[in-house]
């Protein structure tokens, strides 16, 4: 049996009186404690039965399917992770060994009532058009559009009977036979093609890439379609949350009912009933963050890695995986297909695509009347701009036609907060977290520093912590709460919104405020690169990026491919309604390479260049990679364990492999850990995982010092 505990062994125990099937959920003893765990496979039979401690319970959760435990098996085996670490992700259910809740229902008791009124009759009619169902008495009254009392002077009369059914209730099914919206020439040959690889039940991968506003979302409905309709399940993962309440309308208007979600910003119990009709097969449709991918689906037939790009499919703690990847991985198990899409696709995928192992489908024009946006580069050098000012004489221009037309202007700056350093103009200290190498990002609408590393937050101070002058504190650079008070100082009449991560509290604001803002409710957008993911407002037609520069620093190896994908998919977001669209960036370096590329449209040109370079250095794809991430609360403890895994590279040698480090990571400190680097750099095909594992097992870490493998990494922090 494999436990989600952290034990380095599968354990094994006696079987409950009937036997227990493997992939059963069960409750075992561990020491003096009662823990959950997955019985992995059958025992050999050679062991002392009389020294086997006994199952405690089989729990009542559908068993974990043979391709659910091998894919836990490979990924865990891939990522260098432990396997109680993998199992874990997949019971991520509250309430798992708990008895099955119920909840109060109400079916049709067989007796007409007294009286008919008009509410009556509408709870009738409303509980006739779910074919007698069991609803809640509140689902009822509420389909019903009556008062509880109504519902229960039915009870009373007989007309309706309470029943007890199981609280984690199947989710409403979704018709995939319901007609979608009309769909553009290119856009149905796209769907058939879809179509088609689902209908075959075997695994595949598509990337389908489109221009932003091409309709992507639409065909890859066409192929959940296709998939509810064989009877298989399937998962669209989006990588932000603010993302859902938009696709979820789109997903009830094409299947006639919501899907499930699954994301931090749902609750306890939402999550416990999905995470059971997965398993039962109650749920066609799952729409949710990278960490759904871990569900105990039934049968999975389709996963569609939304804006597959995006970084945020790259889980950076705890266990340390690639949805995108990851999600290959698995449907190859299920027999499944995978759809990657993006307008701005990964290197990693255009490759695949490029090299044959994926199949490609371009969508090259907006859908309908709606057309791509001009983007031209403003040179900041030749700008005057005063000091404090960062929006550009040609962006105002654009912002005050948009407002006089009653049209959305976006203003793009990947900062967070008010401004990213705060100096002492006396002395010249920095404000810097005490717990971590990186200054405190002041945060004036929260009145507030904040460290962007570990949480640390404080009081803004009146004086200098480092000399003690006080009202010499100024802020360094902009970040957008700044960048709204400017916006604010000139354009006092507009309706600033302002969409930043730290800003909402909770999930469902953020979305409440971006339905708010597609509706109007806005005329100047301000936002961090939280704006560049998907989302459509059709009033918005003019994108100003406000320094198209800043993800060009540094020496990230991804740099030039993070930059085309931002610039590209922020500027995607003017013009996709009926009126035209314009992007203006701000640089210093117009004639910088990735700047000219984003400029002239020619994606494929872009691509190809960068893989060459790519090729040319052994970096992936083309290449592998691993991070080796030493930490601990003692500097010379972390800097001699790295170099003493330096001098035992042997085993990387032997592969022919290179590595790099011990450095310091670029933050050095992180919430009192000191952090070390090394990278490992090794040929395409080399037996990687294998040798790391050798590698690493070559020293016994002492107490207090933490060692994480970070198996293609997409930072370098």
């Amino acid at each position: 049996m494999q436990t989600a505990e952290p034990v380095d062994r599968r354990l094994d125990y006696l079987a409950p009186p009937g036997g227990v099937a493997a992939g059963a959920f069960v409750e075992v003893p561990l020491g003096p404690r009662r823990v959950a765990g997955v019985v992995w496979a059958e025992g050999s039979g050679d062991r002392d039965r009389a020294r086997l401690k006994p199952v405690a319970r089989v729990l009542d959760a559908a068993p974990l399917r043979g391709e659910m435990r091998t894919f836990l098996a490979r990924a865990a085996d891939y990522t260098l992770t432990p396997m109680h670490a993998m199992l874990r992700l997949a019971m991520r259910a509250p309430g798992l060994a708990d008895p099955p809740a119920l909840r109060r229902v109400l079916g049709p008791g067989g007796r007409p009532p007294a009286r008919m009124t008009g509410a009556r009759a509408r709870v009738m009619a409303a509980l006739a058009e779910h074919g007698g169902a069991p609803l809640t008495p509140g689902e009822l009254a509420a389909l019903a559009g009556v008062t509880g009392g109504v519902v229960r002077g039915l009870v009373a009369q007989g007309a309706l009977v309470e029943q007890e059914a199981p609280k984690d209730a199947p989710f409403p099914r979704l018709d995939p036979l319901r007609p979608g919206r009309a769909l553009a020439p290119d856009q149905a040959a796209a769907a058939l093609r879809l179509r088609a690889a689902v209908r075959a039940g075997a695994y595949g991968t598509t990337l389908l890439k489109g221009v932003t506003g091409s309709g992507k979302t639409e065909v890859y409905l066409e192929a959940v379609a296709e998939c509810l309709a064989s009877g298989r399940q399937a998962l669209v993962l989006l990588p932000e949350i603010a993302l859902t309440a938009e696709f979820l309308d789109r997903v009830e208007e094409r299947f006639g009912a919501r899907p499930g979600e699954w994301h931090s910003g749902i609750t306890q119990t939402e999550r416990r009933r999905l995470w059971r009709m997965a398993g039962e097969g109650g749920v066609q449709l799952v729409v949710g963050a990278r960490s759904a991918l871990f569900l105990p689906f039934r049968d999975l037939g389709l996963i569609v890695v939304d804006e597959e790009h995006d970084t945020s499919y790259k889980q950076e703690d705890g266990v340390l995986y690639n949805a995108r990847d990851m999600a290959v991985l698995r449907a190859s198990l299920n027999g499944a297909q995978v759809v990657l899409s993006s307008a701005t696709p990964s290197l990693e995928t255009w490759v695949n695509a490029a090299q044959g192992k994926y199949g490609r489908i371009d969508l090259t024009s907006r859908f309908g009347a709606a057309d791509l946006p001009e983007m031209r580069a403003v040179d900041m050098r030749a700008e005057q701009l005063p000091v404090n000012r960062w929006i550009g004489g040609e962006i105002a221009a654009a912002m005050a036609g948009r407002l006089a037309r009653g049209e959305q202007t976006l203003l793009f700056l990947n900062r967070r907060g008010y401004a990213p350093v705060t100096i002492c103009r006396a002395c010249g200290h920095q404000i810097g977290c005490d717990h971590c190498d990186a200054r405190m990002v002041e945060h004036r609408f929260l009145r507030r520093l904040v460290c962007h590393q570990c949480g640390e937050t404080r009081p803004m101070p009146a004086a200098c912590p480092g000399c003690g002058a006080a009202g010499r504190l100024a802020p360094v650079g902009p970040g957008v709460e700044r960048l709204a008070e400017e916006v604010a100082e000139r354009f006092p009449q507009a309706r600033v919104a302002v969409l930043s991560s730290d800003l909402f509290g909770t999930a469902r604001a953020l979305k409440a405020k971006v339905a708010e803002i597609a509706a109007g409710g806005a005329d100047i957008i301000i936002g961090t690169q939280l704006v560049a993911k998907g989302h459509n407002f059709p009033l918005l037609t003019l994108v100003g990026v406000i320094d198209a520069d800043l993800g060009l620093q540094g020496s990230d190896l991804r740099a030039a491919e993070r930059t085309f994908q931002l610039m590209r998919q922020v500027s995607g977001r003017a013009g996709r309604g009926e009126r035209p669209g314009l992007a203006l960036l701000q640089t210093c370096q117009p004639e910088h390479p990735v700047i000219r590329a984003i400029l002239s449209g020619e994606d494929e040109a872009f691509w190809r260049a960068e893989a060459a370079e790519r090729r040319a250095h052994g970096a992936p794809p083309f290449g592998r990679m691993a991070g080796i991430i030493l930490s601990s609360e003692d500097v010379a403890q972390v800097f001699d364990l790295g170099a003493e895994l330096a001098r035992r590279a042997g085993p990387l040698a032997a592969i022919g492999a290179e590595v790099f480090g011990p450095a310091p990571a670029p933050i050095a400190r992180v919430r009192g850990r000191h952090r070390v680097r090394l990278l490992v750099k090794a040929d395409k095909a080399a037996p990687l995982q294998p040798a790391l594992a050798e590698w690493v097992g070559q020293l016994r870490l002492p107490h207090g010092l933490r060692l994480a493998i970070d198996i293609d990494p997409q930072s370098f922090l």
